[in-house]
């Protein structure tokens, strides 16, 4: 017998669907007919038939700019299909709103394959409030899911970070070398993946975090023998957090995939739905954005526009002419001059800091490009990936005059830190990639900074990168215990104006299958309240 929780619940999904004149049959083999009865529908004949209709996959959330009133509830298929729709309701099965999802497509340019996604943008959302909904279209069993949105003002609100994940699937044949004799077909990970990519989403549900922010290199799609099941396989892993709660990225090297659009991002931009940003053209729309939840502003940047590594499937250095950097500028000028808001966190992939030896390193061009605008506007928290472990630097404000632009540290208290005086940088890159760069720091601290690439490897294609040392007198904690884990971030928005304003950081390990979780260490970052 099913829990009372479990019986309620399947209760108000029935009663979700009653209220919306659908049939709660395995399949719904009825057309919807009410607010999206105009919508444009595929012409395609026969998908309401249970053998040709493609499911509902990869189920996943973002938010609107205003997380407190948008979500954006999203899906995929192979195929079109008939009346995509969202149904959004009350936990106890109220129909609120029916929203027409908006098709997304791309043709991935090493399959041929086309993949559809279905976007359904919600809004006038109530602040702070449970939602559940339903996802579906003509002939297809509909999956819900739950979300909550943000608070609105100074309320306390919990979000999660890592980035570098992949999959935990077998995705491509193994041929074993010559006079090697397997039995049976044998599989292998292709995509940098681990199984440990399953775990850091169950230890991120644990939680149950407001919203929880991917710093690039999702899946390594790019690195895979089929993309588009790469993609697959991340979102069917993922969808056990994604469908109950926003996951919001920023675009990796890894998601440069080749022939995927004049830059290479075409698969990141049609999976996402993310908010619309000054600047964007048909190229670069998705790349870059922000959404305020609480007193929090998130920024998300595209960090392959600034940096000098080669990382991806091409060099894209520049592709924006300028046009993220005078949004970024502009943004962070607005969201400091909002009394509304205390926080300024930035979410991007490659890092200003990194004390790992034989990886990736830090970026000049970050340093050039991305950092001057944080110290000028006072940006309290960065959160990045690339390099694959855990390591976190002092506050830093300023750069010395030399070469390499080492940022100055402006404490050394590794407990509580007033983000005012600086900029504090944490890598957050376990989650789940089977390359980890844990066993690779320097002793004691340097940096590896990449300050160009040289001419192009008539072999590979690829312009390698040119390094020049530093010692890290940034560098405040590092992990080298163990690969994979994430961050989770607590705000506290102090009780009365004038207060203090709190950030509770707990980096925990995932040590278990099944999402366990252990705290590394913690510590706060603090600031007045603005208003």
């Amino acid at each position: 017998m099913k829990p009372d929780s479990d019986q309620n619940f399947d209760i108000s999904r029935r009663r979700l669907l009653t209220a919306a004149g659908i049939g709660t049959g395995v399949l719904l083999t009825v057309s919807f007919a009410s607010a999206e009865e105009n919508a444009p529908t595929s012409t395609v004949a026969g998908l309401t038939n249970a053998v040709e209709t493609p499911p509902v996959a990869g189920l996943h959330l973002q938010f609107g700019a205003d997380a407190s009133a948008e979500m954006v509830v999203s899906w995929h298929t192979l195929q079109p299909v008939k009346q995509p729709r969202v149904l959004i309701g009350r936990l106890d099965g109220k129909l609120e709103q029916t929203v027409v999802a908006v098709e997304s497509s791309y043709v991935d340019g090493k399959s041929n394959q086309t993949v559809y996604a279905w976007h359904a943008k919600v809004g006038g959302l109530d602040a702070d409030a449970a939602y559940l909904y339903a996802a579906l279209h003509d002939g297809a069993e509909p999956q819900f899911g739950t979300f909550r949105t943000s608070p609105r003002g100074r309320k306390p609100l919990t979000f999660t970070s890592f980035g570098d994940q992949g999959t935990p699937t077998l995705g491509k044949v193994f041929h074993p070398p010559a006079g090697v004799t397997l039995q049976g077909v044998t599989y292998i990970n292709d995509n940098l993946g681990s199984p440990s990519a399953g775990d850091t989403t169950l230890g991120v549900e644990r939680l149950r975090p407001l919203f929880h922010l991917f710093n690039g290199d999702l899946c390594y799609a790019n690195l895979a023998q089929d993309r588009v099941r790469t993609w697959w396989d991340f979102w069917n892993n993922n969808t056990r957090s994604a469908r109950n709660r926003p996951w919001m990225p920023s675009p990796g090297n890894h998601e440069n995939e080749l022939g995927n659009g004049p830059i290479g991002y075409k698969a990141y931009q049609t999976y996402f739905s993310l908010p619309a940003a000054d600047g964007q053209t048909e190229v670069t729309h998705g790349l870059w954005y922000s959404f305020t939840a609480g007193s929090v502003r998130v920024i998300a940047i595209a960090n392959d526009d600034v940096c000098y590594q080669d990382g991806g499937d091409s060099y894209v250095r520049g592709y924006s002419d300028g046009a993220q950097k005078a949004w970024l500028e502009k943004e962070l000028a607005a969201a400091r001059n909002d009394k509304d808001i205390d926080w300024l966190v930035v979410c991007m992939h490659q890092v200003a800091v990194s004390t790992a030896d034989k990886f990736n390193g830090a970026d000049l061009g970050i340093r050039e490009e991305w950092l001057p605008l944080f110290d000028t506007y006072g940006v309290d928290l960065v959160v990045c990936g690339h390099e694959h472990h855990y390591e976190r630097s002092h506050p830093i404000r300023g750069q010395q005059n030399n070469k390499t632009l080492t940022p100055i540290p402006v404490g050394t208290a590794t407990d509580v830190i007033d983000t005012t005086k600086g900029t504090v940088h944490m890598v957050i890159g376990g989650g789940g990639t089977s390359v980890p760069s844990n066993e690779l720091f320097f002793n004691p601290p340097c940096c590896r900074v990449i300050m160009g690439v040289g001419d192009k490897n008539p072999t590979t294609g690829k312009r390698p990168p040119i390094y020049m040392a530093e010692d890290a007198t940034w560098s405040a904690v590092r992990n080298a215990a163990h690969a994979y884990g994430f961050a989770a971030f607590d705000v506290d928005p102090g009780a009365h104006q004038g207060d203090l304003t709190t950030m509770k950081v707990t980096y925990y390990d995932v040590v278990g299958q099944d999402g366990q979780i252990a705290p590394f260490e913690s510590f706060t970052l603090r600031r007045p309240r603005r208003d």
